[in-house]
């Protein structure tokens, strides 16, 4: 209701329904699109935690401790482990630059899109699209080296 009496407030009274109704229908999409992206990233990232569930726990930070060890597994875990995080470095170098900029500031970073597109100084638009990209292609080439999603 605010983003039509806000965009559309000139507009005569027989348009605002449908108005209304395309702004509705945009915004439940958008929605559910970025809640699918956040639950791709969710599943994979979650792959890498050793089973805590607690809120304050961030798998990437966990991953290595600062000399190269993660003294609460045995070797097996720490080799998988490891040979995952060398796949997801490995797949996210192989992204064009803005690509791999774009994700990292939206997913690493937790910037939105507005804050990315000003760092990145290009529009919202072009965020959401190499994003996108960026998020396929890093799917693809998990998949192909086995990291199942």
């Amino acid at each position: 209701m605010l983003k039509l009496a806000e965009k559309y407030s000139g507009r005569p009274a027989e348009e605002l329904p449908m108005l209304f109704q395309r702004i509705l229908q945009n915004a439940t999409r958008d929605s559910f699109r970025r809640q699918k992206v956040r639950s791709f990233w969710t599943t994979l990232i979650s792959s890498l935690s050793p089973g805590t569930e607690t809120e304050e726990y961030d798998p990437l930070e966990t991953l290595l401790t600062s000399d190269g060890s993660q003294p609460m597994d045995g070797p097996a875990e720490s080799l998988e482990r490891s040979q995952r995080l060398a796949a997801i470095e490995a797949a996210l170098e192989s992204l064009p630059a803005r690509q791999r900029q774009a994700f990292l500031l939206r997913y690493w970073e937790e910037m939105d899109v507005a804050q990315t597109a000003a760092a990145m100084g290009c529009s919202e638009g072009s965020v959401k699209t190499h994003c996108s990209r960026a998020v396929h292609t890093l799917a693809g080439i998990l998949r192909a080296k086995g990291i199942d999603l």
